[in-house]
């Protein structure tokens, strides 16, 4: 999976998929969706994800293993 980089990271800081949903201002079965892949994720969803995290979208992207 793609962005199986954003899963791991909200696993690791202990947050579920609601809280992520409420971050991002989107309902969890649309965040559940982000994540399977089911839908496709947005750049400004992205970019809170990396700023709240304080990683980089390459990253979250699985474009580079340094965060």
């Amino acid at each position: 999976m793609i962005y199986k980089n954003i899963k791991a990271i909200r696993e690791d800081n202990d947050l579920t998929q609601k809280q992520m949903a409420e971050l991002l201002n989107v309902s969890q079965n649309t965040y559940s969706q982000y994540e399977t892949g089911k839908i496709e994720w947005t750049a400004s969803s992205l970019i809170i994800i990396a700023d709240y995290f304080n990683v980089s979208v390459d990253y979250l992207l699985d474009r580079t293993n340094e965060k």
